[in-house]
């Protein structure tokens, strides 16, 4: 009778191993747009200017909840908002940054300051 002591014990097959950490990969995506689906839905209950300050429409959000349970509506939501970004005219940075000139220019005429007084000593 040989002794059991020292021995490695057996390995699994390898589709086995495989299978199973397919249906754990599938499982933790599921969970994962679950999650992400429940945090998405609190984008439900905010105004439409809210909306679109994070540039996203009531629209999009019924968009990305058609789609099967199964599937993370955020990557639709990400993506509406990547392309709204994208289409987006670059913004005049020379107008943004500059700032209002402290030495007046040739135009600048002084306000009109003869008005009566409204109190007379």
């Amino acid at each position: 009778m040989a002794s059991m002591i020292g021995r490695a014990p057996a390995a699994s097959p390898p589709f086995l191993t495989a299978l199973l950490s397919e249906i754990f990969a599938s499982l933790r995506k599921l969970a994962v747009a679950l999650k992400n689906r429940r945090q998405a839905a609190m984008l439900a209950n905010m105004d439409e200017r809210m909306l679109r300050d994070i540039g996203l429409t009531r629209s999009d959000l019924r968009d990305a909840y058609a789609e099967p349970l199964w599937r993370d509506p955020t990557d639709i939501l990400a993506g509406r908002v990547q392309d709204r970004r994208r289409s987006r005219p670059a913004p005049d940075r020379k107008a943004f940054f500059a700032s209002p000139p402290l030495v007046p220019h040739d135009g600048f005429t002084v306000p009109d300051t003869n008005r009566p007084s409204r109190h007379t000593v």
